[in-house]
């Protein structure tokens, strides 16, 4: 295809997917022709779009929650661009969990600080 004829459609699948014309029919359960007609510019579907987003791991979730977020190769991509190894994730998590003595502490201070300024 060249470049004056690519759509935003076309480079949606091709080039943020990294799909086929025929992995995209078999995926979305449509014919290559239907395919082929989204990359001239016919609207596509809601429901494949997000489908052709959550099989690239493009889109994590639903929720608003997840928004920014997406897979980058084997990371997590944060949505400052960051990427997250799971390691980094599972080593955050047991920090939270362990909770820290000194941590502690310093969260005590802060709530009895708080808690005065509050009575003000």
């Amino acid at each position: 295809m060249k470049y004056h004829e690519m759509t935003k459609n076309y480079i949606f699948r091709e080039f943020e997917c990294g799909l086929s014309v025929e992995q995209t029919a078999e995926l979305c359960f449509k014919s290559v022709r239907t395919i082929k007609e989204w990359d001239r510019g016919k609207v596509i579907p809601k429901e494949c779009k997000r489908l052709m987003r959550m099989h690239k791991r493009l889109e994590l979730g639903q929720s608003t929650e997840w928004y920014g977020f997406r897979m980058n190769n084997n990371r997590l991509e944060l949505p400052t661009g960051r990427l997250v190894s799971p390691q980094e994730i599972l080593t955050g998590i047991a920090l939270i969990e362990i909770q820290y003595e000194r941590d502690i502490k310093t969260i005590s201070k802060l709530l009895k600080f708080a808690r005065i300024i509050a009575s003000l």
